[in-house]
């Protein structure tokens, strides 16, 4: 029959024609053919979509410094994959501690001044949160060098912050002392927030170990003081409360906290979180900055919920990076 060709071979059509040198093999696929999705397939999915998410907004598009998904080579930076610091560093409690511990900073006076008048958090809280992300992942898992360049920038970023708070008083944001009222605060409350939420909590000997591990980025900050236990920190606490008060920044700051402008899918997450580092504080903070907690939530909704959301974030985040298959079998130098 004309325009047909002198023989075919038709997929699903049971018939086979004499194939010759001069003919062409017609491969007609089934275009009613289903493609199964399994569950897994799902899982899988929604686990590398929310891995996408949760990046973007920590870390927007920047590489990761390590990825731990691999052999760890070279220089292992100021800590090593042995240490306490980075099992506590890499679980999602690790949300809950950053936010208490910006709750908890507002409480120094001076500190809070240099907030208040030398930073755009309310006008972009994500990459607030993003540069605050970035310096925690290159102290704690960069190289030595890498680490020692972070702390010299922000040291550079610094040397600018600098004016008087409402009262009258100085400050400066390299004061040895602020130094270390921001860094102790924030060792505080991750440790805290490990401890509550963390997917393995620490015994006595590795909670001192992890503070004395962070004694070393205390004195590469030039701090003027390098704790080195759990009960030399509750001791440096506590004969600092005397200085500590909530002005109008801190409540201002306090309440931009709880509820910041964040996209509208991230919110009900941020909440959990928000309600999570609340519950952490010392009543006498909570107090102080107008945040009061109903006793019967934090224990009977809140520590649930926040559990639930922190393991969730860890299954998401400790999946292997994309590409990293490809990456272990091309050989290359240290991680960047």
């Amino acid at each position: 029959m004309a325009g047909k060709p002198a023989c075919s071979i038709e997929r699903n059509s049971g018939r086979t024609g004499a194939a010759s040198p001069s003919c062409r093999a017609i491969v007609r696929p089934n275009r009613f053919a289903q493609v199964t999705v399994t569950p897994t397939d799902s899982v899988a999915a929604l686990r590398r979509s929310l891995q996408r998410a949760l990046r973007g907004m920590v870390a927007g598009d920047r590489s990761p410094v390590r990825d731990l998904s691999r052999p760890i080579t070279g220089d292992p930076g100021l800590f090593g994959p042995d240490s306490v610091t980075w099992r506590v560093h890499a679980d999602s409690a690790m949300f809950v501690g950053g936010v208490r511990a910006l709750f908890l900073q507002t409480m120094h006076p001076l500190a809070m001044a240099g907030v208040a008048d030398h930073s755009n958090y309310r006008c972009a809280p994500l990459d607030r949160l993003a540069n605050t992300a970035r310096y925690l992942a290159q102290v704690t898992y960069g190289t030595t060098a890498q680490a020692d360049e972070t702390i010299a920038a922000v040291k550079r970023v610094h040397v600018k912050v600098v004016g008087r708070a409402p009262d009258g008083q100085r400050y400066a944001a390299n004061d040895p002392h602020l130094l270390s009222w921001v860094h102790h605060a924030l060792v505080d409350s991750f440790l805290r927030a490990y401890q509550r939420y963390g997917g393995r909590p620490l015994s006595a000997e590795e909670a001192d170990r992890y503070v004395a591990e962070n004694a070393v980025v205390a004195e590469r900050f030039g701090c003027d003081a390098h704790l080195r236990s759990v009960g030399e920190l509750d001791r440096w606490l506590r004969v600092e409360r005397p200085g500590l008060k909530a002005g109008r920044q801190a409540r201002t700051a306090a309440r931009f906290l709880i509820s910041p402008p964040l996209p509208f899918a991230a919110r009900p997450a941020y909440a959990v979180i928000a309600s999570a580092a609340l519950g952490l504080l010392p009543r006498w903070v909570r107090r102080e900055l107008r945040v009061p907690l109903l006793p019967l939530i934090e224990p009977v909704a809140i520590r649930p919920a926040t559990w639930a959301l922190t393991r969730t974030l860890d299954w998401a985040m400790k999946l292997p990076l994309e590409g990293a298959a490809e990456q272990a079998t091309t050989p290359t130098g240290p991680p960047p």
